[in-house]
């Protein structure tokens, strides 16, 4: 079986080289750009709201000591029902329980990405559930079997006669590119899923302390219908959700809708704090919320790294990242992709197995500058391949990085050295990008750099 980063550079030789899929990500992301600009510039200073994002979510997850158990308090005095998952495992089997005693038989899902990262719809089916998801763009994925493409626009990767066809097929629907006819094919679709559904699952985009509450947005208003219609309804979401106040809404909404779609404000905000309550005309029976760890506090216990988890899943900095646009979102292989995934997911499934990610990056820091909350992305995509080379250095990078310190610390043999490398350099170019060739990773694509005639050090000594 090949390991994943021999999977992550066969597919990213593939997508780098399909033009047509290329063209299609720019071409959606520039538009996005546009609109992302627009809204930042009604903000009466974008940087000032980044650094109070930043300090909000600071004080959560430095004290979610604190945080965490007011929000679960509060929730559990409405009559929720709350859990603590401290694995992916964990998660699912409290989920799978709950399913289970309801002798629920249909399922409806609004989008999680933390029920991706647990591979939760997979193990609800093995069950024998039936699991459908309510998010247009994750109910096509879904339909052809895949992964989401990206973490706020799932389908990105797909054209309307992509989602045509595979409605005619899945679907039986006639062909059309037009999309609201596309929406109403999908809505159809749907609406019954929501009535003769037992559960609903939601995520959540954060949690609020001060009052027990998830606050949930959308642009469809399926997670509204995940939630109001079936009896039994379930949020998971990571302990790092959490906010201190009510009003931090007030800030995080607008820059989640900002950074993460170019709008104002998403068309749909809902807070969630408990079952239906006396009087209440809709709402679930039962209300269960599951706080997944998954080695979160391990992240958490990392001063230098820990303010990955401010991240607000915005999707901001795989827009704005030149690996992310040009090898998209499926090849990275993992739940979370881009700057932030590259970052968290070592963190979250392993430093050696997933360094390569933390390797694929240009360093450009247009992550970091994106940023709504102002992690320091690109400094810690150095961090991790610092850790993995500490924790099991390559014998040939040792082998390498000491031959070079010996040269460079000698001045006389480094001329010696330059002056052999300018003697070989025509010797070079005849094996340049053939196996033969030492730099071979780097010349099958690019050109090394031509040294030149002279160096400054020897032209100062001439031309003193």
């Amino acid at each position: 079986m090949k390991s994943v980063i021999q999977q992550f550079k066969e597919q990213s030789r593939v997508i780098t080289k399909d033009l047509r899929h290329r063209n299609l990500i720019q071409t959606a992301l520039g538009k996005y750009e546009i609109k992302r600009d627009e809204k930042k510039a009604a903000f009466q200073s974008w940087s000032s709201a980044r650094q109070a994002a930043a300090e909000i979510k600071w004080e959560a997850i430095n004290h979610l000591d604190k945080h965490l158990p007011d929000f679960v308090r509060r929730l559990e005095a409405r009559g929720t029902v709350v859990h603590w998952a401290t694995t992916a495992e964990t998660a699912r089997d409290i989920i799978l329980k709950i399913v289970r005693d309801q002798k629920a038989r249909s399922i409806i899902k609004s989008k999680a990405m933390t029920a991706e990262e647990i591979h939760l719809n997979d193990a609800l089916e093995h069950e024998g559930f039936e699991v459908v998801e309510s998010d247009l763009g994750e109910y096509i994925v879904q339909l052809r079997k895949e992964a989401p493409y990206h973490i706020v626009f799932p389908a990105m990767h797909l054209t309307r006669g992509d989602i045509s066809e595979l409605f005619t097929r899945e679907l039986g629907s006639a062909p059309t590119d037009n999309p609201e006819e596309l929406t109403m094919i999908a809505r159809r679709a749907l609406r019954q899923k929501y009535v003769t559904a037992d559960v609903g699952i939601t995520g959540a985009n954060f949690a609020i302390a001060e009052t027990g509450m998830i606050s949930i947005t959308e642009n469809e208003g399926n997670a509204r219908l995940t939630a109001a219609l079936p009896k039994v309804m379930i949020s998971l979401l990571g302990i790092e959700k959490v906010l201190p106040r009510m009003e931090d809404l007030a800030l995080f909404l607008p820059m989640l809708a900002t950074a993460g779609a170019g709008q104002a404000l998403t068309c749909y905000n809902s807070l969630y704090g408990g079952p239906r309550q006396p009087g209440e005309s809709d709402g679930p029976e039962q209300y269960h919320v599951v706080l997944l760890d998954n080695r979160r506090t391990e992240l958490l216990a990392d001063a230098e790294q820990r303010d990955a988890l401010h991240c607000i899943r915005c999707g901001a900095c795989l827009n704005v990242c030149p690996i992310y646009r040009n090898v998209g979102g499926h090849t990275y292989g993992t739940t979370y992709s881009g700057p932030i995934g590259s970052v968290i997911t070592p963190h979250l499934r392993g430093l050696q197995e997933w360094k390569h990610l933390s390797f694929a990056s240009s360093l450009c820091g247009a992550c970091t500058e994106a940023c709504p909350v102002k992690i320091d992305l690109h400094h810690h995509l150095l961090q991790n391949r610092r850790n993995s080379a500490h924790e099991k250095p390559s014998v040939i990078e040792k082998i390498t990085f000491k031959i070079a310190g010996f040269v460079m610390n000698r001045p006389g043999l480094y001329a010696v050295v330059k002056k052999l490398a300018r003697l070989f350099q025509p010797l070079h170019k005849l094996v340049k990008g053939t196996r033969l060739d030492p730099a071979y990773a780097w010349t099958q694509s690019r050109d090394l750099p031509t040294l030149p005639a002279e160096s400054f050090k020897d032209w100062w000594k001439k031309n003193k």
